[in-house]
């Protein structure tokens, strides 16, 4: 994912939490995959570009929901980055991700 690395961060659990969704996609459909990670790449560029955009959620995140499929993009918008903390399925525990902040 190409991104302006100084303001951008992934917290390291969010690349699983991406793989096991896009694995259960590739499961269904080849396009339902690249569908979902393409989603996710537009959604963090979108969270980039205007990261004040989305509405504040849980914990001083704000959240992103995403169009096509039940996830949401949390992260936390500080003055110098912008920290992924979770690409979070919709009916998953709210706050799971809660100790990576």
């Amino acid at each position: 994912m190409k991104h302006r690395s100084d303001r951008f961060r992934v917290h390291a659990e969010v690349w699983p939490e991406i793989e096991a969704a896009a694995d259960w996609y590739l499961e269904r459909s080849p396009d339902a995959e690249d569908a979902f990670l393409v989603e996710v790449e537009d959604a963090f560029a979108v969270i980039v570009d205007a990261p004040l955009r989305s509405p504040k959620y849980l914990y001083g995140t704000r959240r992103f929901l995403l169009h096509r499929f039940p996830f949401s993009v949390i992260y936390l918008s500080e003055r110098e980055v912008i920290t992924i903390v979770a690409v979070a399925h919709n009916k998953r525990k709210p706050g799971y991700w809660k100790q990576r902040i």
